[in-house]
């Protein structure tokens, strides 16, 4: 059974989960590659990448290329000698770095594929409704998300479960998938499932302040699951509007309300401590929220401060 060398390439929270399951069941991981630091934030300060600072951490061989097709990078990357590349929540690759090494490289994707190929698939699952979701791991080929698939592990999706929660649990769910994966590979007993393309598969596009914006005219469980599906990032969002005063205002967390009335959609209604929206056919209660420049809430908390006139509208 040849020993593995594995360099591992990804940049957010999610990859760390992964990366770390690689490093305490001992597997030899010669090389970490990640985004180049970038300015973020009011001040614009130098911010690294979730997996640089683990790389860091762990005293793991650091590269942080800007163009991956860079001469000097690739030397670079030849020289630690892997013979296995898993990718998860990086960017596309070039042929010449997915052909690399002598086993491959192999993906991570929080989906169950061919559906939710893309940026955010974590987030439509819940956007769009979906009851179950899961991991699927692939061989890297020249489009994205589209190669040969390993392995899958699918899950339930709650009914009052929030993106932030349904990552938590696929990062374990991917760790042991990976896990698995790479037990396949020593072995060499890989076997392979060509996706299959079909006009019914969902894309998980990427999240811009458009599709994150409420359309208070939608039913009720549309516009909870986008709440939810937003949440804690980056947050469905909405104009808050009380007489001549606009604002730009995230609701993180929301409960449904079903039953009738008589008020316009979009309509808000406030009580010392409760803050409702009208929308066909119910009510979304907004539980937190934040507005311009001030810190996440609930909503009884803004509603200590501030007050609204019976003509308060969002849309």
């Amino acid at each position: 059974m040849e020993k593995l060398r594995i360099v591992f390439l990804g940049t957010p929270e999610f990859a760390v989960g992964i990366l770390d399951t690689l490093i305490k069941n001992n597997y030899t991981v010669v090389g970490v590659v990640t985004a180049a630091d970038k300015p973020a934030g009011r001040g614009q300060k130098i911010k690294f990448s979730a997996v640089k600072e683990y790389a860091l951490e762990n005293s793991l061989t650091l590269l942080q290329p800007t163009n991956l097709k860079d001469d000097n990078f690739l030397k670079e990357l030849k020289c630690l000698k892997a013979n296995l590349q898993i990718v998860v929540a990086f960017r596309m690759l070039p042929e010449v770095v997915w052909k690399m090494p002598k086993l491959g490289t192999f993906n991570l994707h929080a989906s169950l594929l061919p559906n939710y190929r893309g940026a955010a698939p974590i987030n439509w699952a819940i956007i769009n409704g979906d009851t179950k979701t899961g991991v699927t791991t692939f061989f890297i080929d020249d489009k994205i998300d589209t190669g040969a698939m390993i392995l899958s592990s699918e899950t339930v999706i709650a009914s009052d479960e929030n993106a932030g929660q349904l990552h938590d649990r696929l990062m374990g769910l991917g760790s042991k998938t990976v896990l698995d994966t790479l037990t396949l590979i020593e072995k060499g007993n890989v076997i392979t499932t060509i996706q299959e393309e079909n006009s019914q598969i969902k894309t998980a596009y990427k999240l811009n302040k458009e599709n994150c914006k409420i359309d208070w005219t939608k039913p009720g469980v549309e516009i909870y699951n986008l709440i939810r599906g937003l949440n804690p990032y980056p947050s469905a969002w909405c104009f808050f509007k009380d007489k001549n005063e606009e604002w730009n205002v995230k609701i993180h967390e929301a409960k449904m309300i079903l039953e009738n009335h008589n008020y316009d959609t979009g309509s808000l209604i406030c009580t010392k401590k409760e803050m409702t929206i009208a929308i066909k056919k119910g009510y979304i209660q907004v539980l937190s929220l934040q507005f311009p420049g001030k810190k996440k809430m609930s909503a009884s908390e803004l509603l200590n401060g501030m007050t609204f006139s019976g003509s308060a509208k969002v849309y």
